[in-house]
């Protein structure tokens, strides 16, 4: 191989790496903006918003984004969010979040909460959102 083939692999494999490191940034970058705004802060409490984060999650009527409040490492309380499910339906499917109160993250994610019968469409969109958010924040 003469020195002229080398210094052309060099240049190629270098222009690669560059390139490599490019798209790598660039998908870093767009993974901390994709759910800008979905992790708050306020008065000591974590404040986790699951609608950019959980949009693809969805009930019978659509989305049904929650707000997880974690402090000292524990869910002291969610929120239910304007959503399009039956009222009355819904309200049965959110007793399922109880569950999670009171654990921490890690621990939360590992749980296996079963469905409220009579609304499954809606408890299963709840735990799906669940699941996003402490995916998201462990």
């Amino acid at each position: 191989m003469t020195q002229e083939n080398r210094n052309r692999m060099k240049r190629t494999v270098n222009t690669a790496a560059a390139m490599l490191i490019c798209l790598a940034s660039a998908v870093c970058l767009t993974a901390a903006t994709q759910h800008k705004g979905a992790i708050s802060k306020k008065n000591g409490t974590t404040v986790v918003n699951t609608t950019s984060i959980a949009a693809k999650v969805r009930g019978y009527g659509g989305t049904t984004p929650l707000k997880i409040h974690i402090s000292k490492n524990k869910i002291t309380r969610i929120e239910t969010l304007p959503n399009n499910e039956s009222p009355g339906i819904f309200s049965k499917a959110k007793r399922l979040l109880s569950a999670y109160i009171g654990k921490d993250p890690e621990t939360a994610a590992k749980m296996k909460v079963d469905a409220v019968s009579g609304a499954t469409y809606s408890s299963e969109a709840l735990i799906g959102n669940m699941r996003k958010v402490l995916e998201y924040y462990n």
